[in-house]
Parts: structure tokens; sequence; C-alpha cells
């Protein structure tokens, strides 16, 4: 059975990876698109470009924000306050947890 030190690391490790392969994207996407000079909103291809660096930033940010939660549940756990909701203080059951290594709330409190 791994422990949530050992779950947030690994959800870590997958993250960092993802924003990398995301910024490379991101960084293929802005330079695809000045090389072309593509006029979004006259272009049909435009359109198609304009959505993949929307989805693709959108994708980024919420990789970004995710990392800043586990980075955080990181150090709760080193505070000893890892599993304990932040509105209520009640545990956070263990299933929450499993399902959401880095969970701020209880379950009732997250509704």
């Amino acid at each position: 059975m791994t422990t949530a030190k050992e779950r947030l690391i690994a959800d870590r490790d997958d993250t960092v990876k993802l924003i990398a392969s995301l910024s490379g994207d991101w960084e293929g996407l802005v330079e695809a698109s000045t090389q072309t000079g593509v006029d979004d909103e006259h272009d049909p291809e435009g359109a198609t470009i304009a959505f993949e660096r929307a989805r693709t930033e959108a994708s980024l940010s919420r990789a970004r924000t995710h990392l800043t939660d586990i980075d955080d549940a990181l150090r709760r756990l080193d505070l000893g306050t890892y599993g304990i909701c932040e509105q209520c203080g009640a545990p956070i059951a263990a299933e929450r947890l499993s399902a959401r290594p880095a969970a701020r709330t209880c379950l009732a409190c997250a509704r």
C-alpha cells in the first residue's frame, strides 16, 4: 500500500511532466501561428489554431493549479494537518484522499 506522501509525489512528478509537455505544445502552436501569419477570423484553419491555443492554455492553467495544490498538500503533510478539512476541521475520508490526494476539504464541505 502506498502512503499519501508517495501518492502525492507520484502525482507531482506526473503533473510536472504534463506541464512540460503542454508548454512544448503551447510553444509549438505559438510558433506555428506566427510563422503562417494566419488571420483567425477569415482563415478556415484559423479557428482550429485559435481553439487549440485556447485548449492548450486552459489545460496548462489547470495543470499548474493542480501542481500548486499538490505542493500545498505536501506542506500540510509536513505540518501534520494533511487529511483535515480546511473548512470544518473534520477528518477527510480516506476514500476521498485516495481519489483526490490533494483534497483540502471533506466531501460535505466540498459540496
